[in-house]
């Protein structure tokens, strides 16, 4: 940056950071899919592609950025009105009826779980005024999230538009999102959900198609399934286990439940979750302006295989200080920079702030979320 002087450089040996795709990926077991990924959550690293980038029709797993949406709108708590537009929806559906009133927090239940496209067009029409307005809200959505190769046309995921598709990388993307949000995790990983029916005495019992999540695999913590004629099957699937948090995505894929299972074990065998650089002050800084002063927002973690972990540094680079500063008339915010190199390749940097400065913003994660996403340079070079 050209605004900082070299004051001060701190190289920090560190056996623990990676935001690097190497380019031979340890091999993972036979994927049937045409497309797949394998990414862990919290870095965004990929530990195993299969033409991840190529664009392809998605059906259902559509419904994970009707699901954010509806989520994020804060409307759960609405009652929403079924139209007959809704009720008319091909393909899987949870029943509804028209006029039916429903909780908005019901029907992601059922687009989850069931995969109801009467759910998805009801919650477009409560959410974005309109199916067209919802769908607007889609592709904002995924512009903000870094979803290059994505562009949606309708909240179901049905083959009744030609500019609808993503990538396996998008989708992704998509879920590390939509995973950092309390309620989606919950409602993704809910195996069955009772909703009250109002034409009958008994509620109704909707059980989660994602047999991952419901039997056959232990670590399965959520996902959404999709099929469609011309998308073939596609599923989006997350699992934890030792604290490493796994994302998998698979397009076109015949065997995906077999497919999901040997990717995250894959990424389960190779791979360890550890702390980089540790949110909190920097201790191993002697400048007398800077020394206890200068901190880290948040903790770095990045999955990395035994092999890795004796290959990188930080180096700390620290703004000189300026006058105002010294004579305690002004207090700066932002100091510098950790810069992470592997094998002296810069992967990422993060901002070092200034304790005491009384400028301290709260960030929202999607700010967060942000930075790490533009942060992430040379992933998938």
């Amino acid at each position: 940056m050209k605004s900082f002087k070299y004051l001060l450089i701190c190289t920090l040996m560190i056996s623990s950071f990676l935001l690097y795709l190497p380019h031979n990926v340890q091999g993972a077991a036979s994927v049937s899919a045409s497309s797949a990924i394998l990414m862990e959550q919290q870095s965004g690293r990929v530990l195993y592609e299969k033409s991840a980038h190529e664009k392809k029709r998605i059906a259902s797993i559509t419904k994970i950025m009707t699901a954010i949406l509806a989520i994020e709108s804060g409307k759960l708590d609405e009652t929403v009105t079924i139209s007959n537009n809704a009720v008319g929806t091909e393909g899987s559906s949870i029943y509804l009826q028209p006029n039916e009133k429903i909780k908005l927090e019901d029907l992601v239940y059922g687009l989850m779980l069931r995969s109801g496209n009467d759910a998805a067009v009801a919650i477009a029409e409560h959410v974005g005024g309109s199916l067209d307005g919802f769908v607007f809200l889609m592709n904002q959505k995924a512009e903000e999230i870094g979803m290059e190769n994505t562009h949606f046309a309708n909240p179901h995921g049905l083959d009744d538009h030609e500019n609808h598709y993503s990538t396996a990388y998008d989708m992704a993307l998509l879920t590390q999102y939509a995973m950092n949000d309390d309620t989606y995790k919950k409602i993704s990983g809910t195996k069955v959900h009772r909703a009250p029916d109002p034409s009958g005495d008994w509620d109704r019992i909707w059980k989660n198609k994602n047999r991952l999540l419901t039997g056959l695999y232990e670590h399965t913590t959520g996902g959404k399934t999709g099929y469609t004629k011309r998308a073939k099957r596609t599923l989006v699937t997350t699992a934890s286990k030792d604290n490493l948090d796994l994302i998998a995505v698979t397009l076109n894929g015949p065997d995906d439940w077999n497919d999901h299972i040997n990717m995250y074990e894959h990424g389960f065998n190779n791979y360890n979750l550890v702390t980089v650089l540790q949110a909190g002050t920097l201790k191993k800084i002697d400048d007398n302006f800077y020394k206890n002063k200068v901190y880290v927002e948040q903790d770095v973690v990045y999955p990395v295989t035994k092999k890795e972990q004796e290959l990188f540094h930080i180096k700390i680079t620290l703004q000189k200080p300026k006058e105002e500063w010294r004579e305690g008339n002004v207090k700066p915010d932002l100091v510098g920079k950790a810069t992470i190199l592997f094998d002296e390749k810069r992967l990422r940097e993060v901002p070092l702030y200034y304790k005491g400065s009384g400028k301290k913003e709260d960030r929202s994660f999607s700010e967060h979320f942000k930075n790490m996403f533009s942060l992430h340079i040379g992933v998938g070079e």
